[in-house]
């Protein structure tokens, strides 16, 4: 398969070209030559795959993918915070997530954004070429697109194109299982195509209503459509509304048994499913793919001390995550909301690790959760098992360079290096505001004694001569009232609560 170069340049536009130095032009055209050559060589790899491995299945819809970025003298006030080779690798990756076939996928150079097209005419015509030369029945581009740019793409390239909110609405509805998700990604994907409904109906507007000159027309097609979105937008927010409701009963039952939860965050594909699985020996679905899991998953976990937690696996996040997944989602990321820990999962065998954590970071602020918080949020450095010497070195060093909270965990999910270290961060920080109180039982109370250890962390336990039971127990502020009342517990002072 031969893929033309696609220069940064305009062809039909010359007054549109970018200007630079010969060694820095030379420069950019062999990066991007290579990063051309990369994705077509991950398009080739993908279909060769096969499904067993997970591939591409024979009757998929090939694909172009297409990466748009501004050149440098575009943003000559805004420095990149991605790296154009990560863009390429994740947008490649969203197609394969729902085994869509990859036959080319390009980073395109641009000038400036054109209102009608995103992209300038030469390159809509280039690729245009490479659409038909490959016989891709579907586009798709890396970038927000408004519904008018979609439309004039479309008629250029004689193929479908969805932009990059799109297909992150298709992926989670394939991924969604439960009645919630699939509820969730139905209301996201309603308000999406309510915003992009387009006046491609006018023929259909020759109903009048009123008489002779004055009557405007009719209910039109787009009309009649808004008006359907809209009822089922309505109905869907009425039972979000229940599940909502469901979900906070459910929250209430578990805090009358004193387990905290700790809620998994992270960048999709950061291995935050693995690590469940490793603290909690389940088998959630834990896969080298980018929104694997959808639905929240719970499970119960045994700390080092004695504690019991539920663990928490929530949906990945992703850079430019469509607000509409946000809003849709707010009912499964209350889960987050509501957890006494947080643990902020990121792979740092990524070459763009660092702008990952700042796009988690910013849906965390849209949540309400100060990701600065190091009193309630761990950040938990994954995938230390990929790093080189060098690079395990120095990550090391960075973390003994962090005081107090502010240390990070570092942490293989999948040798399980680290994470008794990470459990103990977790024990030291629910510990922190729990009070500790002293409770003295008679031997024969084995009921009292059995619901100290069912609903108290019990870290101490001694039995006196006469066989009196002395214990040291831990408990939510919320609960040290009525230990007090029932057991005649006598609060600890702060030197013994460690």
């Amino acid at each position: 398969m031969v893929i033309p170069s696609l220069s940064t340049s305009t062809p039909s536009r010359p007054s549109c070209r970018v200007t630079l130095s010969s060694s820095s032009s030379r420069t950019r055209r062999r990066r991007r030559a290579e990063l051309e050559l990369k994705g077509t060589r991950q398009a080739s790899e993908a279909r060769s795959a096969g499904p067993e491995s997970g591939g591409p299945r024979g009757d998929t819809t090939k694909v172009v993918v297409l990466v748009p970025f501004l050149t440098r003298r575009a943003e000559a006030d805004a420095v990149p915070r991605r790296s154009l080779e990560a863009r390429v690798d994740e947008a490649v990756g969203l197609a394969l997530a729902i085994d869509l076939d990859v036959v080319a996928a390009l980073p395109i150079g641009l000038g400036q954004i054109r209102p009608a097209t995103y992209l300038g005419s030469g390159k809509v015509e280039e690729i245009a070429g490479i659409v038909a030369a490959e016989d891709a029945g579907l586009v798709f581009v890396d970038a927000p697109l408004s519904p008018v740019q979609q439309r004039n793409l479309e008629k250029a390239f004689s193929a479908k194109v969805i932009d990059r909110t799109a297909l992150i609405l298709e992926i989670f509805g394939q991924r969604a299982r439960t009645k919630e998700g699939v509820l969730q990604v139905e209301l996201a994907h309603l308000n999406y195509q309510r915003s992009r409904l387009v006046r491609s109906w006018t023929h259909l507007e020759r109903q009048r209503g009123g008489f002779g000159f004055l009557g405007g027309p009719g209910e039109t097609q787009i009309e009649a459509d808004r008006r359907l979105i809209g009822e089922r937008i309505v109905k869907i927010e009425r039972e979000l509304e229940q599940v909502k409701r469901t979900r906070a009963l459910h929250r209430a039952s578990r805090k009358k048994v004193p387990y905290p939860v700790v809620a998994l965050v992270g960048y999709t594909n950061a291995g935050k499913s693995t690590l469940f699985n490793r603290l909690t020996q389940a088998e959630v679905m834990a896969q080298d793919l980018l929104f694997a899991t959808l639905d929240p998953t719970l499970r119960a976990v045994q700390l080092p001390s004695g504690e019991r937690i539920i663990l928490s696996d929530t949906v990945g996040f992703i850079s430019e995550l469509p607000t509409q997944l946000v809003a849709a989602f707010r009912a499964t990321l209350e889960e987050v909301i509501e957890a006494d820990v947080i643990l902020h999962v990121r792979d740092m065998s990524h070459e763009d690790a660092q702008a990952q954590a700042s796009d988690v970071e910013g849906v965390l602020g849209d949540l309400d959760i100060d990701p600065q918080d190091h009193q309630r949020v761990i950040e938990v450095w994954n995938k230390i098992d990929r790093l080189s010497e060098d690079d395990r070195t120095s990550l090391f060093n960075t973390v003994e360079r962090r005081e107090g909270d502010e240390r990070p965990v570092p942490v293989s999910a999948l040798t399980g290096e680290g994470v008794e270290g990470l459990l103990l961060a977790i024990s030291r920080r629910l510990a922190r505001d729990r009070v500790s109180l002293k409770v003295d039982l008679e031997a024969s109370d084995g009921e009292g004694l059995s619901w100290l250890y069912r609903h108290t962390e019990v870290m101490e336990r001694r039995q006196d001569e006469e066989g009196h039971l002395h214990l040291a127990v831990r408990v939510p502020p919320d609960r040290a009232e009525h230990i007090e009342r029932r057991f005649g517990g006598r609060r600890l002072p702060a030197s013994r609560r460690g």
